[in-house]
């Protein structure tokens, strides 16, 4: 592409379903299981109608990508959509770019650190096994960051970063025109990652419900005062939400909002052009180094500033505190062992760790009450493979 001064947008969609929720939803509720599987075919549709001009981002969960992938779900979801399909359709459209993220959808500040690098490279992993494409964009889960986590992302390939605008703090004085539509820099522990700023109003928008004209003229506004090129980045859920789960696709994001701004982009009647991080990377350098302070998105009525909506809880503070001491345990068993024993009870600590892993899942904490005990039993059975490890 041709790379001028000018208005670039990144758009950005999430996708994730916590283990067995497909399942569970094909069982419990079939209507909105179509509505759910229907947004994930849609951005391959899309993106190959308008393969001249649009350029948007897609992230999977590793879990939801292993659920999309297991035979008994891809059976009972045939008559919905052919999944496969679908799959090999991110695998051929190139103007999609990928994300990735951590395979469980973890808070990672929330959980040990110990476990980051194995939850990013496994999610890492699983973009490369089901698409042919490694991933070069993170989105952290939940929009949950924290600087230290910068050298894990580095090591396992990662170049860039999306994050909240509200938590960037840059190192000199930066208008926040300057701040919000700029790549920047940051630094942790001598490991640097290009840090891509999300327009949090925009976004919010994005979620909820907009119209290319609205949008147009919002951005025009909005980077008005932002040195050019500028990139304004839009980030959500892509199948949250009535407006992505609208079977009359007219009438919802893809229709509504999506195809007529394709359209007045190919006209050239918008000022504001589609692409992806990788080409906007490769011709802007980055604008400075910032700091992004620990937080994460707004969700509800939070504002992201902390993390009260996973852990804000006396029983979600209790949960996090029975993860951690079930990692510690795990961790002194494996330390404990001799060679010999250790080689024997290799698969039990496997099948445990994989249990930890799995109750590290955001979701189990997001969803009140009702979801906490899902962590439980996954910490539950991990406890009951080490007890065997003693027998």
């Amino acid at each position: 592409m041709t790379f001028e001064a000018g208005i670039y947008h990144l758009l950005g969609l999430h996708m994730h379903q916590p283990p067995g929720n497909l399942d569970l939803l094909i069982g419990a509720n079939e209507w909105e299981a179509r509505q759910i599987m229907l947004c994930y075919e849609r951005p391959v549709k899309y993106a190959q109608r308008y393969q001249d001009v649009a350029r948007f981002c897609v992230g999977f969960s590793g879990i939801l990508l292993e659920q999309l992938q297991n035979p008994d779900i891809v059976a009972r979801y045939s008559h919905i959509l052919d999944i496969p399909k679908m799959l090999e359709g991110y695998r051929n459209t190139p103007n999609i770019e990928l994300a990735g993220m951590g395979y469980y959808h973890p808070i990672f500040p929330l959980i040990p650190v110990e476990d980051w690098d194995e939850q990013i490279a496994r999610g890492r992993q699983k973009i490369l096994e089901v698409f042919g494409r490694e991933p070069k964009i993170f989105w952290p889960p939940e929009m949950a960051f924290s600087m230290e986590m910068i050298p894990a992302l580095v090591r396992h390939g990662y170049q860039y970063l999306v994050v909240d605008s509200v938590h960037v703090a840059p190192k000199e004085p930066l208008s926040r025109e300057e701040v919000v539509y700029q790549p920047h820099v940051a630094e942790y522990g001598g490991a640097k990652i290009t840090v891509i700023p999300r327009d949090r109003g925009l976004s919010d928008a994005q979620e909820s419900g907009l119209n290319p004209s609205w949008f147009e003229g919002e951005v025009s506004r909005k980077t008005a005062a932002a040195s050019k090129p500028c990139l304004v980045t839009t980030w959500t859920d892509g199948e949250n939400g009535g407006w992505f789960r609208q079977i009359d696709e007219e009438a919802g994001f893809w229709g509504y909002f999506f195809a007529p701004y394709m359209e007045k982009v190919r006209s050239r009647q918008s000022p504001i052009r589609p692409i992806a991080v990788s080409d906007f990377a490769a011709n802007k350098t980055p604008r400075g180094q910032v700091e992004v302070r620990t937080g994460a998105w707004n969700v509800g009525s939070t504002s992201g500033y902390d993390f009260s909506q996973w852990a804000g809880s006396g029983s979600q503070k209790k949960a996090l505190e029975e993860l951690y001491q079930l990692r510690r345990r795990h961790k002194d068993l494996s330390d404990s062992l001799t060679d010999q024993r250790r080689t024997a009870a290799e698969d039990a600590l496997n099948q445990a760790r994989e249990l930890i892993l799995k109750a590290e899942t955001s979701c189990y904490l997001f969803w009140g009450e009702a979801w906490i005990p899902k962590l439980y039993e996954q910490t539950r059975l991990a406890h009951q493979v080490l007890d065997g490890i003693y027998s």
